[in-house]
């Protein structure tokens, strides 16, 4: 028996299943019967009590409609011209679902335009970057392609291990070592949507209304698997509970109810979060299941010090720079440190150029001069790190860090 007739016998037996209605629409819109797909979805939205699968019939009436907005060729479906008989498998249309249809015969009439929630999609751009642009850091992304990429693309191998897809990875470390940067090259690397949250997309003055502006950025990230979300300074939105005060108490509890709880899921869902003080974050966030992946984002070693000095000056009048000298005298500098070396070395010869109204390049004294009053800002950072590494390090969390202040013991 054909498994559309055969959906159709389960569905004029059981009208109520919200399941069969949703398998019937499936087999429906593979065949390209957009229309009777989308009243076979309507009929199983009707009765569904489950609100996951609500969601994903709502998401393929959508897809359906878009389809047959554009005309796609259907064999099996009528002509918008012709009249449509008002019943599903001898059960009556009601009235909500009969008014969608006849919107629905007006549709090549009407144009299909860009809503709010698809300019936001706009953000997913971002993903385009990859890890060929990211200077350096190769042990870092080794570490990222094991952990989080490879799943994403064997997850056939990862079930066989029931090894989910997605999850928490919290990427921390001094500032200005390129932490977003990192999280938006894993985006492109698993061509994944990439969902930056910023804190003013959730907080808002009236109770109860952060929860639930967080809560819609994960459904709707859950809606467009595979997907990654990056909390950029995520210890604003999961501060530590016992330090926190009572307006900020439901939206950490939030975030841990949607990252791994009842009735939610992450697979085939990343979440990243970055921070420069991992010791702030609620224990409860970096516990197995939510952030179970803690991944130190250490400052730049010496040969990616070199290519950040050769990216920032490129394309600047220079002469006669030696990026390999630069990036020897440079230890513990951040990507952000060199930059402003740069910066300061341009402004230094802007400002004698219009003294003396001689034009020249930038020379390598020039960034030498600037160096002699410079220090790398993860210096404090790391001084700080090194006490927590020393007296609050019993689970382990920090061992990557340990280990680099073990390296580095001498200089810091």
């Amino acid at each position: 028996m054909d498994k559309v007739k055969w959906l159709q016998e389960q569905v004029k037996q059981n009208p109520e299943d919200a399941q069969t209605h949703y398998w019937l629409g499936k087999e429906l819109a593979e065949k390209g019967s957009w229309l009777e797909a989308i009243q076979s979805f309507s009929m199983g939205a009707i009765h569904c009590s489950d609100e996951n699968l609500r969601a994903e019939i709502i998401n393929e009436i959508t897809n359906a409609s878009v389809q047959l907005q554009q005309g796609k060729p259907s064999d099996a479906a009528p002509a918008l011209s012709e009249d449509i008989s008002p019943k599903v498998d001898g059960h009556p249309i009601p009235e909500e679902v009969e008014q969608s249809r006849k919107w629905m015969d007006r549709s090549s009439k009407l144009k299909v335009i860009n809503g709010g929630g698809e300019q936001k999609q706009e953000k997913s751009t971002l993903s385009q970057v990859t890890f060929a642009d990211v200077a350096g850091l190769d042990e870092l992304k080794k570490t990222i392609h094991l952990r989080i990429i490879s799943p994403f693309f064997n997850q056939g191998l990862f079930a066989k291990f029931r090894k989910k897809a997605g999850g928490g990875v919290l990427l921390y470390g001094p500032p200005g070592c390129g932490k977003t940067f990192i999280a938006r090259a894993t985006a492109g690397e698993c061509s994944a949507h990439f969902y930056p949250v910023h804190i003013t997309d959730i907080l808002d003055p009236y109770i109860g209304v952060s929860e639930q502006n967080l809560k819609a950025i994960f459904d709707k990230a859950r809606f467009q698997k595979p997907s990654i979300m990056f909390f950029d300074e995520v210890d604003t939105i999961g501060f530590n509970r016992a330090k926190s005060s009572a307006n900020t108490r439901g939206m950490i509890d939030t975030l841990l109810a949607e990252m791994e709880g009842i009735d939610t899921s992450t697979d085939q869902m990343l979440v990243i979060g970055a921070t420069n003080m991992p010791w702030d974050v609620d224990n409860a966030l970096k516990r197995p299941g939510r952030f179970d992946r803690l991944i130190f984002v250490a400052p730049p070693d010496e040969k990616a010090r070199e290519q950040i000095f050769q990216l920032k000056l490129e394309g600047r009048f220079a002469k006669s720079i030696d990026v390999a000298k630069l990036a020897a005298q440079t230890e513990f500098f951040s990507g952000a440190d060199i930059e402003n070396v740069c910066e300061l070395a341009v402004e230094n010869v802007l400002a004698e150029i219009l003294t003396t109204g001689n034009e020249r390049p930038i020379c390598m004294e020039d960034l030498l001069n600037v160096l002699k009053t410079q220090q790398p800002s993860t210096l404090e950072w790391l001084r700080t790190a090194k006490n927590y590494v020393k007296y609050a390090n019993q689970s382990g969390l920090y061992n990557d860090v340990e280990q680099y202040l073990r390296k580095h013991r001498r200089q810091i």
